[in-house]
């Protein structure tokens, strides 16, 4: 199964083909908000152009094929959240097949679009036709509970969506940009689970509450700055404000010195802003706001840098 062509980003409607599903999840990044989004704040986030394709062939019983090179720990959760899936979708005579672009543990939403390529192959399957979004979402949030335990639900809305949203309390609205948002995305190294690093700033919200909710706090405020700037067109202001949160993410231990470095180096090659995206750590992946990321893309790739560019939001050129 071919890879979709770069820069294709879309909302990953099912397509039906002789005797065979398919169906695309865009991984996310998430420009603004990250982690205050477990505490109740808002969050701007936006499909990409990698992700994950699924389809499916009839078979005598619901099946998955499991890709090659997963860990056992990723392969029993992957076990567990299909048959879940499946479950729900009252069990398509279907064996479902995937295929990644998305690295895992990147924070790039592998794991969402994972369940969102399989719930619109499950239910389409199912139902002989298209699946509505609403429903889609419902089945990928089933997956995600088994990956994830309380997941946010921002990952999988927005990859079910494939457009940028702000996301608040499980509900997404869609943010329409004047201009193109376009970003390049940096991919640093392996990081620490997400719950190990979601767990340790829990511990220390917990023990100074009211430092930490005023942090908090203040990156919801940034966040719904963001949303208008995007909606204005107004990049540099954009920029400003995904500057702004990385130094707040920063303060609360979410950074490392790997992340930093590509941070500056991003803004030192012209980015409008520079931040860590997903849950940080160790590792993971650092975006940066361009008007034009490939010719960045491309220096960087020279340098030894696995990196890509992916339009967010905004008109396209046709």
């Amino acid at each position: 199964m071919p890879p979709s062509p770069e820069g294709g980003e879309g909302r990953g409607e099912g397509k039906h083909t002789v005797n065979q599903l398919t169906a695309f999840g865009p991984g996310k990044v998430i420009l603004l908000g990250e982690h205050g989004v477990v505490y109740g704040h808002p969050a701007l986030a936006a499909a990409i152009s990698r992700g994950m394709r699924a389809w499916g062939v009839p078979s005598d019983a619901t099946s998955l094929e499991i890709p090659e090179g997963i860990s056992p720990a990723h392969q029993e959760a992957l076990e567990r959240a299909f048959a879940r899936a499946a479950k729900k979708a009252r069990h398509p005579k279907i064996s479902v097949h995937l295929e990644s672009q998305l690295p895992l543990s990147m924070g790039l939403g592998s794991s969402g679009a994972l369940a969102v390529a399989v719930s619109r192959v499950l239910l389409e399957a199912k139902r002989g036709g298209p699946a509505k979004t609403k429903d889609v979402e419902a089945l990928a949030f089933e997956m995600e509970k088994e990956f994830h335990g309380t997941p946010s639900g921002v990952d999988h809305t927005t990859s079910a969506r494939g457009t940028m949203v702000l996301f608040k309390k499980g509900k997404a609205t869609e943010v329409v940009a004047a201009k193109p948002v376009k970003v390049l995305v940096a991919l640093v190294g392996p990081r620490s689970s997400t719950k190990q690093t979601v767990g340790a700033l829990r511990e220390r919200q917990q023990r100074w509450p009211a430092r930490y909710r005023r942090v908090f706090d203040s990156i919801g405020r940034l966040v719904l700055e963001g949303a208008a700037a995007a909606r204005a067109g107004e990049l540099e202001a954009l920029g400003d404000v995904m500057n702004m949160n990385h130094g707040m993410l920063s303060a609360l231990g979410l950074s490392s010195p790997q992340l930093e470095d590509m941070v500056y180096r991003l803004r030192g090659l012209g980015a409008l802003g520079a931040k860590l995206t997903g849950a940080g750590g160790d590792g993971g992946a650092v975006i940066g706001l361009f008007r034009e990321p490939e010719p960045t893309v491309m220096k960087l790739r020279a340098q030894g840098v696995d990196c890509f560019a992916s339009q967010l939001a905004g008109p396209r050129a046709l």
